[in-house]
């Protein structure tokens, strides 16, 4: 990172630590000024949704997909929209509708009468980042469509099975408020998500700037001056350099720990699952990557925390009718787990 910059926000908008080049090498420092390009272009079409964009970068080194949450008109297309076009990665945008039929997603077999024979018609999913729009107004039946190409990160379809891209995200969006005609998404496709952010309402500054380049003639539309920086080489090469981040014995307890927590607290019907803990320990290497960290540390794991896991939990009713939230049960949690030396 630069002197200007020496911070990387949180996934939850809050500045993160100073950044350091110790024990780096010189590949290390130039993906990651890579990745830093990427904030600085989707700072020009996005504004004050800092670390709504730190949390898709670091599910993309961790090869994980992005629940984004908000309501209407905090910008959670858009962001997708920049972020795919400052990566230069090929991008498709599915609206998901009550009558979206999984073929319509994963692709289908149409019969093509000069050859008599079935040919697979690749569906969007076959793409480098998919924008999964208003993924709750679909029924399971779809939504289950995304858990093969998430999951395997490829689609069957007559007993053959079809790669797809290299890199691959899934940035699903939903609105947290409207319940009418929509489908929540069952456990076993949330639990497919690294991350669930939460899209807030921008800052008043960064409100009065939003219509500043309103009023100067900006369309979201046409993402005027964002353009790509970096190449799918370099993202596979930096998703490769935060896997080699080193992980002690440890870190690795503490993790568990805070697993365990979950499931034994009196608020939480389920708790975190194992598959839980490997997606926070991948985010917390691709976060200690990102700032520029040769190990993971317990506060890179706490960081990581409330992202990872906020849409795992299964909240007992008593505890929902009380006005619990899961946010506030991790907090709890982290506050209650002995942190390791």
């Amino acid at each position: 990172m630069t002197a200007a910059d020496p911070t990387y926000p949180h996934p939850d908008g809050s500045r993160g630590h100073p950044v350091t080049t110790e024990n780096l090498t010189t590949d290390d420092a130039a993906l990651r000024q890579a990745m830093h390009r990427v904030r600085t272009e989707v700072d020009k079409a996005v504004v004050g949704q800092a670390g709504t964009v730190t949390g898709l970068l670091v599910s993309l080194l961790a090869r994980g997909h992005v629940l984004l949450e908000g309501v209407p008109g905090v910008a959670k297309t858009l962001v997708v929209r920049s972020f795919a076009r400052a990566l230069g990665l090929d991008t498709k945008r599915v609206q998901f509708t009550p009558d979206l039929m999984p073929g319509d997603v994963t692709g289908s077999l149409v019969y093509d009468a000069r050859t008599g024979e079935f040919d697979f018609r690749a569906g969007p999913v076959f793409t480098h980042i998919l924008l999964a729009d208003e993924i709750n107004r679909t029924p399971p039946k779809t939504q289950a469509a995304l858990l093969e190409a998430m999951e395997e990160r490829q689609v069957s379809a007559d007993g053959v099975s079809r790669p797809l891209p290299d890199p691959f995200l899934v940035a699903a969006t939903q609105n947290p408020i409207e319940h009418e005609g929509t489908y929540t998404l069952p456990e076993a496709q949330l639990d497919r998500f690294l991350m669930k952010l939460v899209v807030g309402m921008p800052e008043r500054d960064a409100e009065v700037m939003v219509l500043r380049r309103h009023a100067e003639g900006f369309s979201p539309r046409e993402l005027t001056g964002v353009e790509a920086v970096v190449s799918a080489d370099e993202i596979r090469a930096a998703q490769q350099a935060a896997g080699r981040v080193e992980v002690t014995d440890d870190v690795l307890g503490y993790v568990v720990d805070l697993a365990r927590a979950t499931r034994q607290s009196p608020s939480v019907e389920l708790g975190a699952s194992p598959r839980a803990s490997t997606g926070l320990l991948a985010a917390a290497k691709a976060w200690a990557w990102l700032n520029a960290s040769s190990a993971v540390t317990p506060d890179h794991v706490q960081t990581m925390l409330v992202p990872v896991w906020r849409h795992r939990l299964s909240l007992r009713p008593d505890a929902q009718m009380e006005g619990v939230s899961a946010d506030a049960v991790l907090t709890s949690v982290v506050q209650q787990t002995r942190v390791p030396i």
